[in-house]
C-alpha cells in the first residue's frame, strides 16, 4: 500500500518529511544538510521523501538564525551589455563560494544612490559596484556600513576594495595600434565626468604626446551612450582636417559612431578606423566586429568575489586594489588610413 502523504497546508515542512519516513526532525535535518551520521539507506529514504513531497529548505530562516544572509548585492547599469556579462560571471563565482546575488539597476531615471539603498535594505552582506560614478567620499562612507568592492575604476580610499584594468594602458594600446597602421589624425570621444572617463581621456592624451602627436589631440564631448557617438561623428569627420581614426570611450559610443558614419556614406575602416572599449558582447557581433580594448572581465569578477570572501569569511580588514593589464582585441574596424582623408 502506498505511503500516505501527511496533511500539511501550503509549503511542505521539515516535520512533514520526518513523519513520512518515521524519523525525528533532527535526523532528517542531518540528511538534508549533508552532515555525517545517517546511513546510506536512511539518506536515500529521506531524500526520496523530500523530493516526493516537494520539500525545499527555508534558506532564509536558516540564515536568519545564524544572522547571515549570504547575499552579495551587485549594482549594474541595465543599459550596458558589458555589465550584463560581468554579472553573469559574478553570479557563477558567488555560487562557488556559497553566496547568492541581489541585483539592483541604474537606469535613465534611477540613480546609483537609489540602487545601493535597495541592496542595503535587502540585507546584503557586501556590495559589488560595477563602474560607479559616485564620489570616493560617498563610497568610503558606504564601506563603513558593509564591505564594498568597486569594479572598473580607482577609488582613493583606505577601506573600499578596487578591482580594475589600467584604463591609461588600454587607451594607450589603442593609440599605439592606430599609429602603427599609419594614422596621425586620431580623435577621441569622451565619456563625460567621472573617474573612468578621466582615466581613459588621460590615457589618450598621454599616448598622443608619446608619439609626438600633441598637436593632433582632438577630444569630442560625450557620455556612455550610443547617442554620444552619433553626435561626435560629424564633428570629427568634417572640416579641413578630418580624423582618420576615432577611439570611443566604450563600445556603445563606438556603435553609435559606426551608425553615424554609415549614414554619412563613410566606410569603416576604409575612410575612418574605429576602436571601442570593453570588448562587450555587442562588439563581437559579426556585423559589428569592433576592434576594442578588453578589460579581461572574467578575471575582474574572480578578483572581485575573492575580495568579498576575504572580508566576509576571512576577516581581512585592510584595503586591497587589483589592477589588471588590459589587452587590445583587433577586429575589422581598423586599417591603414585612406590616401585621401574623408570629406
Amino acid at each position: 500500500m502506498a505511503e500516505s502523504r501527511p496533511e500539511s497546508p501550503g509549503r511542505p515542512r521539515l516535520e512533514d518529511v520526518a513523519v513520512a519516513v518515521g524519523l525525528s526532525t533532527a535526523s532528517v535535518s542531518l540528511v538534508l544538510r549533508g552532515a555525517d551520521g545517517p546511513s546510506a539507506a536512511t539518506r536515500e529514504r529521506v531524500l526520496e521523501a523530500a523530493a516526493r513531497l516537494g520539500y525545499r529548505p527555508d534558506r532564509a530562516a536558516s540564515l536568519l538564525a545564524r544572522r547571515r544572509s549570504r547575499l552579495i548585492g551587485v549594482m549594474m547599469d541595465v543599459r550596458s551589455s558589458y555589465h550584463g556579462e560581468l554579472v553573469e560571471a559574478v553570479h557563477e563565482a558567488a555560487e562557488r563560494h556559497g553566496y547568492d546575488l541581489v541585483l539592483s539597476t541604474v537606469t535613465r531615471n534611477r540613480d546609483e544612490q537609489r540602487a545601493v539603498e535597495t541592496l542595503v535594505d535587502s540585507r546584503c552582506e557586501a556590495l559589488v559596484l560595477l563602474g560607479p560614478d559616485a564620489s570616493a567620499a560617498w563610497l568610503t562612507a558606504l564601506d563603513r556600513q558593509l564591505p564594498v568592492v568597486v569594479v572598473g575604476r580607482p577609488v582613493p580610499s583606505a577601506g573600499v576594495d578596487v578591482v580594475r584594468a589600467s584604463d591609461d594602458e588600454g587607451v594607450g594600446a589603442a593609440v599605439d595600434h592606430l599609429v602603427g597602421l599609419g594614422h596621425r589624425d586620431i580623435a577621441y570621444v569622451d565619456g563625460g565626468a567621472g573617474a573612468i572617463a578621466t582615466g581613459r581621456r588621460r590615457g589618450y592624451r598621454t599616448a598622443m604626446r608619446r608619439h609626438g602627436l600633441a598637436g593632433q589631440v582632438r577630444v569630442a564631448p560625450g557620455d556612455h551612450t550610443e547617442e554620444a557617438g552619433l553626435r561626435a561623428a560629424p564633428l570629427l569627420t568634417s572640416g579641413d582636417a578630418p580624423s582618420t581614426a576615432v577611439i570611443a570611450f566604450n563600445d556603445r559610443v563606438a556603435v553609435g559612431l559606426l551608425d553615424a558614419l554609415s549614414r554619412a556614406g563613410l566606410t569603416v575602416p576604409g575612410d575612418v578606423s574605429v576602436i571601442g572599449y570593453d570588448d562587450s558582447p555587442l562588439s563581437r557581433l559579426v556585423h559589428i566586429d569592433l576592434t576594442t580594448v578588453s578589460q579581461n572581465s572574467y578575471q575582474l569578477t574572480q578578483h572581485a568575489l575573492a575580495a568579498v570572501v576575504e572580508r566576509l569569511d576571512g576577516g581581512r580588514a585592510g584595503h586591497r586594489e587589483v589592477v589588471l593589464p588590459p589587452s587590445l582585441v583587433i577586429r575589422s574596424t581598423t586599417a591603414s588610413p585612406p590616401r585621401h582623408p574623408p570629406h
